[in-house]
């Protein structure tokens, strides 16, 4: 079993259980696995927001963000348990909710209504 902070993604890499043509489960996990860390380093581009503080944020962010961490908890508990087969589908669907935060982020951080920063924070 690999370390606490490893988990999530090896719930991930788990979660792929189905070739795709030519591709094997194995390696689809693996692309899964790097693409669930790797996803992480663009942020900064997905985030269409006006504001970059949690506090301002509209309520469509931090939903969002409530679902990434409950995901990102489940995914970590399924980790560390053995697989069976309702498992299996649960850290399927905790993948996929972990990769919709960050692909549906240009979306809802571009037209969700922010409150104003205050002066004294805008530099």
């Amino acid at each position: 079993m690999p370390a606490w902070y490893y988990t999530p993604f090896y719930a991930m890499l788990r979660a792929i259980t189905f070739p795709i043509g030519p591709l094997t489960a194995k390696f689809l996990g693996f692309i899964i696995f790097g693409a669930a860390i790797l996803i992480i380093a663009i942020v900064p581009w997905l985030d269409k927001s006006p504001v970059k503080s949690i506090r301002y944020k509209g309520i469509y962010s931090k939903l969002a963000l409530g679902g990434l961490v409950i995901s990102f908890f489940v995914l970590g508990y399924l980790g560390m348990v053995p697989p069976n087969p309702l498992r299996t589908v649960l850290a399927q669907v905790f993948t996929a909710i972990y990769f919709i935060y960050f692909l549906f982020m240009p979306i809802y951080t571009k037209y969700e209504k922010c409150k104003p920063v205050p002066e004294r924070i805008i530099v």
